[in-house]
């Protein structure tokens, strides 16, 4: 049975990854940094299905954490075969009100926490020449948005980290795929207020709503599958960016 680390994964969009994959017979670590009650609570379910699962408290964005969190993975579950880097914040706001120290933490958790992660779980997949790592980005990644400098910038680093690393593992049988997610309905989004969530969805996304965190999970599993995939950028966005 294969291994999953799924990190931010107590709510959200890496809730959805990580009971997906649990359900399709993945052992699966679930991580947050704060919302221990909900992360558990959603294990408490999965095991109640069957399935195997563990929580850890980590912030991402600490080397040393996320070291510890991945030795009791492969303590308690075994090795990480697939890894989904999901933990993310944002912080809206106009580029000139962006403090120093608020970019650092952006940049320090949605691409440093790529990092550190990548770098815990890669010996054993290097070892055994194969393993699937899978970064979620983001339209604005690909797109930008105002008020949204810091957030997008680190989005854009994701996708690049993400395709010059399938290019180097490639070679070792390691893929590297990368999802951008468009406007999903999870509690990240509703800082936007509902009258700009409206009109995203009537105005400028073809299909006419806003995305499930589900239909996320979904691609994610299909990557976690798709074994000649590899350094691709799937959007996921309800037609927003054609």
């Amino acid at each position: 049975m294969s291994v999953a680390l799924v990190t931010g994964s107590s709510r959200g969009i890496g809730a959805a990854c990580a009971q997906a994959l649990a359900r399709s017979g993945y052992k699966v670590c679930i991580n947050c940094i704060e919302r221990m009650d909900l992360a558990q609570a959603l294990a408490d379910r999965l095991r109640e299905e069957g399935c195997q699962v563990i929580c850890h408290q980590a912030d991402v964005a600490d080397s040393a954490a996320v070291n510890e969190m991945v030795r009791r993975i492969e303590r308690e579950l075994g090795p990480v075969d697939l890894l989904v880097n999901n933990a993310g914040i944002a912080r809206p706001e106009q580029f000139q009100d962006i403090a120093p120290e608020t970019w650092k933490r952006l940049f320090d958790v949605n691409l440093g926490g790529c990092f550190n992660t990548i770098q815990a779980v890669l010996p054993h997949m290097l070892h055994e020449h194969a393993g699937c790592i899978v970064n979620m980005s983001s339209i604005w990644g690909q797109h930008g948005a105002s008020c949204e400098v810091a957030y997008a910038s680190t989005k854009h680093a994701i996708i690049g980290l993400s395709r010059s690393l399938a290019a180097e593992l490639a070679p070792t049988g390691i893929r590297v795929n990368c999802v951008a997610p468009g406007v999903i309905d999870t509690d990240m989004v509703q800082v936007l207020g509902q009258e700009t969530l409206d009109n995203l969805a009537q105005e400028q996304i073809p299909l006419g709503r806003l995305g499930k965190a589900e239909e996320i999970a979904e691609t994610v599993l299909y990557l976690a599958r798709a074994g000649y995939t590899t350094g691709q950028v799937i959007t996921v966005d309800g037609g927003f960016i054609i």
